[in-house]
């Protein structure tokens, strides 16, 4: 590995430098955390690609092999994620892991799968604010020609950051002409019929979301608007993807999964409270959040689920819920957090997880399959990026991907972002519409919506 410290910038500033470089995958902690939001991570110019739309599970075969016909060392010292594959698993790859409905539409026909195997990361420590180039020479495998190629690349990703221009001003941001797949009647009345499956005893819980579309305009600065979408709504598990078909603004929240050795971690968010300016008002609203039974048993159905999708891969025994409806506060709204861990068994790897427990618990339902179902039905449209995961695999086994959630997502001019809950049996469905306003009114503002139709 041929390693080059660089002086610490802001990590937006370094994704701009490289933007105009092939498949762009900025993984960004914009809200710095020592646990959570630690490090940053912009990759672009990968030696490989693994994109299409998979109907099937041969994809784990191929990315597995792929990510062991490349296997490094982990560098000790260094950021996690030091060279591997990068990118978006959209919500519609689960469709190759079971057997489920096809969405009534899917009009903008994002991929399933779309990573770019990177050589060479630029990584940000935002707590101890530094700095590195990490360039592996891969593909070469020949000792003297993958050193060669690891000085080579590292030095001209170093000359195209410091090439950068050191300001930048975002062109046209703006959108505010919307339509939803629902009214806040047709939206109310599906929370109905959820909760008529639920008294029914068909399901627990299930996730439903409204869908936003809008034309932007032929102008329209992706990245000027991701800037400005980090600096109203930093999050921990933010993402900026270029890949050439497609454009992800993600301000994250939630942590899907984490690999680190042999420990795996998730991190459920279930139950949202909106956020007041008013001090009071804001404390006691976090109050009302952390004693609701009803935003609980949200939360704890949703990590039994998840303790038994890891469990498949986990040593038995070893899946353990250290924190239980944590309260969190976000830019604009509180959120219950719970986190699960466990310990991948002898010969299981970050991929094998990434297939027992894909898509994530929180943004399908209990049980899983059935869930799933149902939101086909009632939202028609096919998900795409949205509650899928972005994050990396790394050639030394480490792993991190978010949720695909607080998302404005982009196919040529049309641009789609959406917002949903979880539906139990005591949801209130005005309530329940509400949620999915206060949880895309960043992602609005950030468009230059001022207000949403309540």
């Amino acid at each position: 590995m041929h390693v080059i410290e660089i002086d610490f910038c802001d990590p937006a500033e370094a994704a701009q430098a490289l933007r105009h470089l092939p498949f762009l995958t900025f993984l960004d902690s914009a809200r710095a955390d020592e646990t959570l939001g630690r490090y940053s991570f912009v990759a672009a110019d990968p030696f490989a690609r693994l994109q299409g739309d998979e109907t099937n599970d041969s994809w784990i075969a191929r990315l597995k092999a792929a990510l062991e016909a490349h296997r490094l060392p982990t560098v000790p010292g260094l950021p996690p994620f030091q060279g591997g594959a990068a990118g978006l698993f959209s919500y519609e790859l689960g469709r190759s892991l079971e057997r489920l409905p096809e969405p009534e539409r899917n009009d903008l026909a994002f991929p399933d799968l779309s990573l770019g195997f990177y050589d060479v990361v630029v990584a940000f420590d935002c707590v101890q604010r530094r700095g590195w180039i990490m360039s592996s020479g891969l593909p070469e495998t020949e000792p003297g020609l993958r050193s060669r190629r690891a000085a080579e690349r590292g030095h001209f990703f170093e000359s195209e950051l410091r090439r950068a221009p050191g300001t930048f001003s975002a062109g046209n941001i703006a959108i505010d002409e919307w339509s939803s797949n629902f009214t806040k009647a047709t939206y109310e009345r599906a929370v109905g019929e959820v909760i008529e499956r639920i008294l029914a005893g068909d399901i627990f819980q299930a996730n439903l979301s409204q869908r936003f579309e809008a034309q932007a305009p032929n102008d329209f600065d992706h990245f000027g608007f991701y800037k400005h979408l980090r600096k109203i709504n930093p999050a921990p598990f933010g993402a900026y993807l270029d890949h050439e078909s497609f454009v992800i603004a993600s301000a994250s929240p939630e942590r899907f999964l984490k690999v680190e050795g042999d420990r795996v971690e998730t991190r459920p968010i279930k139950g949202t409270r909106p956020r007041f300016a008013d001090a009071v008002l804001d404390s006691l609203q976090a109050q009302a959040l952390f004693e609701s039974r009803k935003d609980r048993a949200e939360n704890v159905m949703i990590v039994d689920l998840l303790r038994n999708d890891l469990s498949k891969v986990c040593v038995p025994g070893s899946v353990l819920t250290p924190q239980l409806c944590a309260l969190e506060s976000f830019a604009t709204v509180h959120h219950l957090v719970s986190t699960v861990v466990g310990r991948l068994s002898e010969g299981r790897g970050a991929v094998d997880l990434l297939a027992a427990a894909f898509p994530g618990g929180s943004i399908t339902g209990c049980p899983k399959v059935r869930a799933m179902e149902i939101i086909t039905e009632l939202e028609r449209h096919a998900r795409g990026p949205y509650c899928g995961a972005i994050g990396y695999l790394g050639f030394n086994g480490a792993m991190d991907t978010n949720i695909v959630i607080r998302t404005a997502s982009f196919r040529g001019r049309t641009c789609v972002t959406q917002a949903g809950g979880g539906v139990v049996a005591g949801s209130d469905p005005r309530a329940e519409y509400l949620e999915t306003l206060d949880k895309a009114r960043r992602v609005f503002e950030a468009f230059g919506v001022k207000e949403l139709a309540r």
